[in-house]
């Protein structure tokens, strides 16, 4: 047990507070449990090369939250365009096993979609880190005349 004393001015006089630290060693295993440990975040990030090595891998379900007149420009290869308004994380279908990856133009809106797919699933989600924008640079393809 540790004694620790701090001196406090309360109304012009000094008086001395008196606590009492207690430190319990743990043995083992315990230890172990107490390390510290970080959490898995609920929303990460992917580059657009990860992105490109996951696409061609198969089994992704790639969502591009981005306005009907973004989408108009261009989109990723085989993405299917939720707007971000309309997005809601309970009308995607749990059976679909696919890895689920949003996206949109810099980052932001695929950001605040992946926190409500992981708020409602419980389970991490991936975004692009710099959205459709990062994409181009990276020398990725769009599709085209989308939608029509």
């Amino acid at each position: 047990m540790t004694l620790l004393r701090d001196l406090v001015f309360y109304g012009g006089a000094a008086v001395a507070i008196i606590s009492a630290a207690v430190t319990l060693p743990l043995a083992g295993a315990q230890a172990e449990k107490v390390s510290a440990v970080e959490p898995e975040p609920m929303v990460q990030t992917l580059s657009a090369q990860q992105l490109r090595d996951r696409l061609a891998l198969g089994n992704v379900r790639l969502i591009d939250v981005r306005t009907a007149e973004e989408v108009a420009e261009g989109m990723i290869p085989g993405a299917e365009h939720i707007p971000l308004d309309d997005f809601d994380p309970a009308k995607l279908d749990p059976s679909d096993s696919r890895e689920i990856i949003i996206y949109c133009r810099s980052g932001r809106r695929s950001q605040i979609a992946a926190e409500r797919l992981a708020a409602h699933s419980g389970e991490p989600v991936l975004h692009l880190a710099g959205g459709i924008n990062a994409w181009i640079a990276a020398d990725g393809s769009l599709e085209h005349d989308v939608g029509k």
